[in-house]
């Protein structure tokens, strides 16, 4: 089986590198994915975006693509969709226009229960079959046929948890892997380890990183022990501060509290605010707003992510509390997705 591929984020790519465990070997993967999968179209590292002003400098690139995608199509037997929404929503109506009969497998959905509920309808009439990762987002979709729930693929991709609470001496830092993420909370961080002494600052990198990179991006980072494994890292700290993002529900998950702060640029934090009406940014405070229970970790942004800000929820947070309401999060969220979006792809 030939199937085309439209994963441009790392996060995705992380899902399908699971995926592909349990993918046939006579499923070859075309497009855009992370070049350890195979050969794509680009390096992902041309695709990455941040922000709305940087998506439009982008956008004539973009509609190439979308057309090469087309084209390539025509040889390949089905179409996998991760996440992407702003590329893959369009890719989807196109590639429906051109081959009516092309079964179109859409997974990890656009967040249309934050913003742009109007999505959904775009999804059922364009895709065949949708995979979804949110237990309570099959709410809104009217055709029950097409959609269906396969669990959380971090539960698949993590896989070790703690069974109780740790003292290692460790506190994790996860700026984010996006250049503003990265340049906006590090001199904060740095500050903030010399209010907390005696203990092992553990840096998380994403993996991709070289090291003139993390040179030119991250400053000064000697008084960091750093780490290119998420998941390692978490288990083997008793706390993190850690930029929105994936990165918290897996932290939520592991059992290691934390909290979370981001800075975005004033025009995207604004456009967000917006468009997006949610009481949280951290996907555990929505998944815990949903079972109506109180937020599981706090949040602090913008100008509210200051140095006194996370030392006193550091000092302050009920670890034990946290620590058993990640139990409850894992038993929401139920198995992980990975099998079962590979029979849907098979099937």
């Amino acid at each position: 089986m030939k199937l085309l591929v439209c994963a441009m984020e790392a996060s995705s790519n992380i899902h399908l590198k699971e995926l592909k465990k349990y993918l046939s070997d006579d499923v070859e993967l075309y497009g855009v994915f992370d070049k350890e999968l195979g050969n794509p179209l680009y390096d992902l590292t041309s695709l990455a975006i941040m922000g709305f002003v940087d998506a439009l400098k982008k956008l004539r690139f973009f509609f190439k693509l979308r057309d090469e995608f087309v084209k390539l199509a025509a040889s390949c037997d089905k179409v996998l969709l991760m996440d992407s929404s702003g590329f893959n929503l369009p890719l989807a109506k196109k590639l429906r226009e051109t081959y009516p009969d092309k079964e179109i497998i859409y997974y990890i959905l656009p967040q249309a229960w934050a913003w742009k509920k109007g999505r959904v309808a775009k999804l059922e009439k364009y895709c065949s079959k949708l995979c979804s990762i949110i237990p309570f987002e099959g709410e809104m979709y009217s055709d029950k046929n097409k959609l269906t729930y396969v669990g959380h693929p971090l539960l698949d991709e993590i896989k070790e948890f703690k069974q109780e609470l740790s003292n290692t001496n460790k506190i994790a830092f996860m700026p984010g892997s996006r250049k503003t993420e990265i340049t906006n909370l590090m001199p904060i961080f740095r500050e903030l380890i010399n209010k907390i002494p005696n203990k092992e600052y553990v840096l998380i990198i994403p993996a991709k990183f070289d090291d003139a990179y993390i040179k030119k991006i991250y400053g000064d980072i000697s008084e960091f022990t750093i780490s290119k494994n998420t998941h390692e890292a978490l288990i083997d700290s008793e706390y993190a501060f850690i930029c929105s993002g994936t990165a918290t529900l897996e932290a939520a998950l592991i059992g290691t509290p934390f909290t979370l702060s981001y800075i975005a640029k004033r025009f995207d934090f604004f456009i967000g605010k917006l468009f997006v009406k949610l009481n949280y940014i951290g996907l555990a405070n929505i998944f815990f707003e949903k079972m109506g229970k109180s937020a599981l970790h706090s949040e602090f942004l913008q100008e509210n992510v200051t140095v006194d800000n996370l030392l006193n929820d550091y000092n302050n947070l009920d670890k034990k509390s946290f620590f058993n309401n990640s139990k409850l999060l894992r038993d929401y969220l139920k198995n992980g997705s990975s099998q079962n979006v590979a029979k849907i792809i098979q099937n």
